[in-house]
């Protein structure tokens, strides 16, 4: 028993290990440079390991992508204000959209290696991520559509807040603002969303 404890506490540590390798190599290379030996390297695990443990390359990514999503949602959920429970629709719906852009921000180069696993082909189990049967990234997108709306809702019930959600959302993916990102323009894009959200719900 003792032996399948320290086994679990291994993998749990391996899996940590290469997460976080994973997200410091996107954070300093192309997403094309971060190869899968180059992860295990970092992370101080065999190449084996990481296929062992995540499938694919595409399965790492998706990986990386839900825990980030899993750690906002939990915040929204169970955090404090104004990004948990408690704050006016309003201030909650700002400050979401503040960490929305901080987190695209950070994660320029984990987007991009999302985009390129999911044109590769996947030899893992299911979908690849970004593809349109992925229920992994349509539960994260669902989500964060279904948090909007309903804060929008709330502040303004007269207003198509389904409709409205999805245009927030669908600026973080418009090539432009992709652009912007990668130029260092963080700060501008989520002042900017701040004033369109502020103007839409104003009466």
């Amino acid at each position: 028993m003792a032996e399948v404890r320290r086994e679990r506490a291994d993998a749990a540590r391996n899996r940590h290990a290469i997460l976080k390798a994973t997200e410091l190599l996107l954070s300093e290379h192309p997403p094309e440079q971060v190869s899968m030996e180059r992860i295990a390297a970092a992370a101080g695990v065999g190449k084996g390991t990481v296929f062992h443990r995540f499938g694919s390359r595409a399965g790492l990514m998706r990986e990386l992508m839900l825990e980030r999503a899993l750690a906002l949602r939990e915040s929204v959920t169970d955090g404090p204000p104004p990004l948990g429970p408690g704050a006016p629709p309003r201030q909650r719906l700002l400050a979401f959209l503040d960490v929305v852009v901080d987190v695209v921000g950070r994660n320029k180069g984990l987007l991009a290696a999302l985009g390129q696993a999911a044109a590769a082909p996947d030899p893992g189990p299911g979908p690849g991520p970004g593809q349109e049967d992925s229920g992994e990234q349509q539960s994260v997108y669902a989500f964060w559509h279904g948090h909007i709306s309903e804060l929008i809702a709330g502040e303004r019930p007269d207003l198509d807040a389904e409709l409205l959600a999805h245009i927030l959302l669908g600026a973080l993916q418009s090539g432009p603002i992709v652009h912007l990102l990668k130029q260092g323009e963080t700060r501008r894009l989520a002042v900017s969303l701040r004033l369109l959200a502020t103007g839409m719900l104003e009466t």
